[in-house]
């Protein structure tokens, strides 16, 4: 996309940009500057504040006793005029002695209980020549006051200042704080149209009309028609509703106000609405534009329902801004809201009703066409090789999000690039589905051998099953290389989408998932906890089957799950105990069906499985072709891990020439010469 630079259009851009309430001249508003006056009232307050301390406190002198005075006063040492008794110290003066050549301030600090006699004293000393300094009638006011009084003043300070940036927007009091924190971007920031978004045509040809409003909205209202106010898109996470919305400002070249729904919470009842108002209100002065309201459930609940607090929640405080807001404005302000959520269940219904969210479109997961479509798309970003099939590698993502096939394409540059490659390959591409689906491989992670023998079986179990039953998902590949939180793993390939799940292909993967487990049992003897995500799988398919998708003849056409769309701090649970009893037992029925099946199955061809399990403890990984030829029983025919690792050690160290460090003798295949 090369956007083209207007002529003629900076002026309208740099208002679109300008704040509500700035005058369109550059500097600052007037009521955002504080007053130089109060600035210097409190300022002079301050000075007071501070002197009256100095003033006040016994002296910064040299602090002596009363009998010391007396003394130095005998001895001539203190200069007469110079004794002030004040109100808490009597502050004289020294004259300089041999090893001083200046006077010294001199101090006789006293209490309130002690004052009258000391005074009596030390006039009788001095013989009434010392002063009485009479303490202020201010001073003990100021000291009483004057930091009430400042408080107060610094809070005023504050409020007139709030109230005076009102008029610059209706963030108030609040100032700042109570203003919106959205985003605005335009064509050429967001850098987005149609031909970025695949995979997702029946949402573009929705929002078409949007588009044709803002290019031209006086075409709608010549036939009286008005245009959605309120688009909602629903989808799950990653499916590109962020990014169609940025399509939709790109196309229609308006600005594109953003903003989160967790931005509008705060702890302060209040903050929320007052964004929103900002919000809508800085739109209004932009429109024609698109306001995206993303995550908006954030915001958006249900009221009165859940764990709410009643009409003083700030969250229902914002939701009701929000409601005021889309219903207050006309068509004719040139303001659509988009929002986005992967929880329309929990909505509150006054906000999703025509005249506010009047469109809901439904972003899916992208079919098998889709995901070529944005394989095609991030794929012209990086340099592919001649042997990538991006056909395939769609029919190897199902129920993949657009983010995550975004991801996988760069987690195969990446990989691409540690290998020093010129371009990417096939393999990387797998890798990096791998990698994205489950995880990272830990290929460096050391197993004993056992552990290692009893991974191979178990996963010899899944594919050998997943090849015999046709009604299950093709065979891909199977490896014992841990890669995330499993041992081992065993891939598919589907060859379509699965909109829904019938009862075969549900019985066939319930039986895949329990064959792991019954090949390492018979192999080593015993049972481990790596078969954890299998009971999950098995479980959880034979209770939706129950109690959703009424395939159990004893319970019949009922659904027994309970409703997602209630929130409440129990489960709801719509059926008697006796009921409950029979779920449980035919979901123990299907799980036991499944399992004495793949038991059956394994039994019978228990050669196939060794077969299996033999090549994996050699190559590690098995690709679904080679899994057939095992079970045809063919040979591979490619060298082993260990026979690689032998090679290649043979080609650093050189031909031996002894036959006692010959490592082709005697020695069990796969053991490295020693460095001698």
């Amino acid at each position: 996309m090369h956007p083209m630079a207007q002529q003629g259009g900076g002026q309208d851009d740099r208002s679109r940009d300008q704040k509500p309430g700035t005058p369109p001249g550059p500097g600052k508003p007037a009521g955002a500057q504080p007053s130089r006056g109060l600035f210097g009232l409190v300022s002079l307050l301050l000075i007071a504040v501070l002197l009256f301390m100095f003033l006040n406190s016994p002296g910064g002198g040299q602090q002596i006793t009363l009998a010391q005075f007396e003394t130095h006063w005998a001895d001539g040492q203190i200069v007469e005029d110079s004794v002030v008794i004040r109100s808490n110290a009597v502050i004289a003066r020294q004259k300089p002695g041999p090893d001083s050549r200046s006077e010294t301030a001199l101090s006789v600090p006293f209490n309130t209980a002690t004052g009258e006699t000391v005074t009596k004293r030390v006039l009788e000393i001095t013989d009434n020549r010392a002063k009485i300094q009479q303490p202020s009638a201010f001073m003990p006011f100021l000291l009483t006051f004057g930091p009430l009084v400042l408080i107060l003043l610094l809070i005023w300070f504050f409020v007139i200042r709030g109230l005076r940036n009102a008029g610059a927007g209706p963030g108030g009091m609040l100032g700042s704080f109570g203003k919106s924190r959205h985003r605005v971007m335009n064509k050429e920031m967001t850098g987005v149209n149609f031909a970025d978004v695949a995979g997702i045509d029946e949402a573009k040809d929705e929002v078409a009309e949007i588009i044709e409003f803002l290019r031209n909205p006086r075409k709608f209202t010549k036939l009286g028609g008005r245009i959605p106010r309120g688009v909602l898109l629903i989808g799950e996470p990653g499916c590109g509703k962020t990014l169609l919305a940025k399509a939709i400002a790109g196309e229609a070249d308006v600005p594109f106000f953003s903003i989160s729904g967790s931005d509008f919470v705060e702890m302060f009842v209040g903050v929320g609405a007052s964004r929103v108002r900002d919000l809508f209100k800085s739109a209004k002065e932009s429109a024609p534009c698109i306001i995206f309201l993303d995550e908006i459930d954030a915001v958006g609940r249900k009221r009165g329902s859940g764990f709410s607090h009643g009409g003083h929640d700030e969250r229902e405080q914002t939701l009701n801004a929000i409601l005021v807001e889309m219903d207050g404005f006309t068509p004719v302000d040139g303001v659509i809201v988009i929002a986005a959520t992967n929880r329309p269940d929990v909505l509150d219904p006054a906000l999703i009703r025509p005249g506010r969210f009047d469109r809901q479109i439904v972003v899916p997961l992208p079919d098998v066409k889709g995901r070529l479509e944005i394989l095609r798309v991030h794929a012209k970003k990086v340099k592919l090789g001649p042997d990538v099939d991006l056909e395939r590698l769609a029919r190897m993502t199902p129920m993949f999000s657009g983010a995550d096939l975004a991801a996988i394409i760069n987690e195969a540059a990446i990989a691409a690039t540690m290998h020093n490659k010129d371009f990417i390959e096939q393999e990387d591409l797998e890798e990096g589905r791998d990698k994205v689906k489950f995880g990272r491989a830990r290929k460096s992670r050391v197993r004993e051998a056992e552990e290692n023998r009893a991974t191979a079986y178990h996963e010899a179990g899944h594919a050998v099953l997943q090849a015999l039953l046709k009604d299950a998902d093709p065979l891909h590949k199977v490896t014992i290389i841990p890669r995330g939180q499993a041992l081992g793993a065993t891939f598919s390939l589907p060859e379509k989408d699965r909109l829904g799940y019938s009862l075969r292909y549900l019985k066939a993967t319930m039986r895949v998932a329990c064959g792991g487990r019954i090949a390492e049992q018979r192999a080593v003897g015993d049972v481990s906890s790596g078969a954890a995500m299998d009971i999950t799988q098995v479980t959880r398919f034979a209770r939706v089957m129950v109690e959703e998708w009424g395939m159990s003849e004893r319970l019949g056409f009922v659904r027994y799950g309970a409703d997602e769309r209630r929130e409440s701090f129990f489960p709801d649970r719509g059926y008697s105990e006796e009921t409950a009893r029979i779920i449980d037992d035919e979901v123990r029925r299907l799980v036991d069906e499944a399992y004495s099946d793949a038991e059956r199955m394994l039994n019978d061809n228990w050669d196939k499985v060794e077969a299996v399990a033999q090549a994996l403890l050699k190559h590690e990984t098995l690709s679904g072709d080679e899994v057939h030829r095992l079970m045809r029983g063919e040979s591979l025919g490619r060298s082993t891990t260990a026979d690689l690792l032998a090679a290649e050690a043979r080609k650093r160290t050189g031909p031996a020439t002894d036959p006692r460090t010959d490592p082709e003798g005697d020695a069990p295949p796969g053991l490295l010469p020693t460095p001698a």
